[in-house]
């Protein structure tokens, strides 16, 4: 299995529009993070978790022709503001593209887009192609890649981490409750929000994090969905050596 970075941003993307601040303006090209996203690939199948902003251009950057389902961690903007661009996808295979979320994420999908789903008067304009699957704590199969929900909280949000194989991807997070940890133990990698170094009331900081992988003890662990606050070599220096910052691009065999 081959899990790659297509983003590990913040919902503002770094850098940041109106912002000269010293990670913005770096030129480490570790600090240029699109917004968060990832593409899991098997011999067989490929999946995305998360159609962000910039979806299109990390489909183009990565050169990925064919997707095989989309699943969504939650809807916030930045994470489903992609979704019209899966369209050349069902143009490409002539089949509907499956998307995999919660009953509450794909009202908001819907509601969004409302003329992929025949909720407003068409316009003759060509529309996403979806076949929706609603998921809620019950492991699910796309092709041969297995995902085990993980529930966790983004605030007072409920939202979802996913378990495929050893791997584990959590991101917007700030909870995460016992139940699921222990969903989470014995992972030999974790990738997990790790926003900034302040606190902030959806996202666990970079030390709260820390304390997690603590509890959770994987072999590896790497931070995401970061905020331009932090500098790239500066959280690596900060970091013990088994965790350390997710960059654009930043590919995992497993």
């Amino acid at each position: 299995m081959r899990f790659t970075l297509l983003g590990t941003g913040t919902s503002t993307g770094v850098p940041s529009v109106a912002c000269d601040c010293d990670t913005c303006t770096s030129d480490d090209p570790r600090d240029k993070r699109l917004r968060t996203s990832l593409l899991v690939q098997s011999a067989s199948t490929t999946v995305v978790i998360d159609t962000s902003m910039d979806f299109r251009q990390q489909m183009l950057r990565y050169g990925i022709m064919d997707i095989d389902g989309v699943v969504y961690t939650h809807h916030h903007f930045d994470h489903i503001g992609g979704f019209d661009d899966v369209r050349p996808y069902s143009f490409r295979s002539g089949k509907p593209v499956a998307v995999y979320a919660t009953q509450a994420t794909l009202a908001v999908v819907r509601s969004t887009f409302p003329y992929a789903f025949g909720l407003v008067e068409p316009t003759g304009a060509s529309v996403p192609n979806v076949d929706l699957h609603v998921i809620d704590t019950a492991p699910f199969t796309i092709g041969d890649v297995g995902l085990v929900p993980i529930p966790m909280s983004h605030g007072g949000m409920p939202v979802m981490g996913f378990r495929i194989d050893d791997v584990a991807y959590c991101t917007d997070t700030n909870h995460i409750p016992e139940s699921s940890r222990s969903l989470l133990r014995g992972l030999d990698t974790l990738i997990l929000d790790g926003l900034r170094w302040q606190e902030h009331p959806t996202h666990f900081t970079i030390d709260q994090a820390l304390a997690v992988i603590d509890d959770l003890r994987p072999r590896q662990a790497f931070l995401t969905h970061v905020a331009h606050q932090v500098r790239h070599a500066d959280a690596d220096d900060y970091l013990p050596p088994h965790v350390r910052m997710a960059w654009d691009g930043m590919v995992i065999e497993a």
